[in-house]
């Protein structure tokens, strides 16, 4: 069977409104000709005659009459569909979103965006999920809606991504600990037994890279797989944490930070979704809220 032309469905609503071959021509913006070729095509196309003659005017068939109200909700509906969405109502949105953040990052910025989306959107609710990797599937696959990083080679090409903040390591030592009184130098800093956060378990990085340029080596205590582990171990004890500045900010309380006694590259911690939701008026919303938060 053969797929029906939908344009008709414009067509026939016009007919069926108008009631007349050339009102309806008008209103779609077609010659009479053109609307009467339709009309044409629509008896073919139904098995009726939908319009016949009375006198100077047309008249609806009974089937026209049972299609009249139904074409004008089809052709509504389709109409809907195809126009941009609508202003957002705020103050009646009822969604859940998943951010998804390595640990930190809740901790530092979700209250400000919290305390924004419960006097703007109070039906909407976050869900934070810890990020192990850099995978971007579970952006693809709808699971995820937001996402933070920085962005690299893993990351998945399609991607929308926006820069919230630019980044440092700093170093990280409890109360009390040596570091924390005096000029902290290379050598000081070597010396010192260290923590290292590695998703991969690797000890060496761009910190190890500078020290080595100076003829130092830092000498490693423990590896571990998140900023928050590595801090809660330099609050116990005397190692030495080296976390992002801002992205830790909260988790750093009671702690003391100082900045690293050789260069490393800073960063930029970005926001991650899928180009799906590029346009959708909500998504659009938080994103603003979440680069507000970081950039108070």
């Amino acid at each position: 069977m053969a797929t029906p032309d939908l344009n008709l469905l414009l067509t026939l609503d016009a007919l069926l409104a108008e009631g007349s071959v050339a009102r309806a021509a008008r209103r779609l913006q077609l010659s009479p000709s053109a609307m009467s070729r339709a009309l044409a095509r629509l008896r073919d196309t139904t098995g009726d005659p939908l319009l016949v003659r009375a006198g100077r005017d047309l008249v609806p068939t009974p089937r026209a009459l049972e299609l009249r109200e139904r074409v004008a909700v089809l052709v509504q509906d389709a109409q809907a569909v195809l126009r941009p969405a609508d202003t957002l109502d705020l103050a009646r949105l009822a969604r859940s979103f998943t951010l998804r953040t390595r640990e930190g990052f809740a901790e530092s910025f979700a209250p400000a965006l919290l305390a924004r989306i419960a006097s703007e959107a109070p039906g909407v609710r976050l869900r934070f999920v810890q990020k192990p990797d850099k995978d971007s599937t579970p952006l693809r696959d709808g699971s995820v809606d937001l996402e933070t990083g920085v962005v690299g080679p893993e990351t998945g090409p399609e991607l929308r991504a926006q820069s919230l903040f630019r980044d440092r390591h700093i170093g990280v030592v409890r109360h009390g600990h040596p570091l924390g009184e005096g000029e902290v130098t290379p050598a000081r800093y070597a010396a010192a037994r260290h923590v290292v956060v590695s998703r991969r378990g690797r000890e060496q990085g761009p910190v190890d890279e500078a020290l080595r340029a100076l003829g130092l080596q830092r000498e490693v205590g423990a590896v571990v797989d998140s900023f928050a582990t590595a801090l809660a171990l330099a609050r116990a004890c005397d190692l030495v944490a080296c976390v992002p500045e801002r992205h830790t900010a909260a988790l750093r309380t009671g702690l003391h930070s100082f900045a690293l006694p050789v260069a490393t590259p800073g960063f930029a911690v970005a926001l991650l979704w899928h180009p799906r939701l590029d346009a959708d008026p909500a998504h659009r919303w938080l994103r603003e809220l979440v680069r507000a938060a970081c950039n108070p």
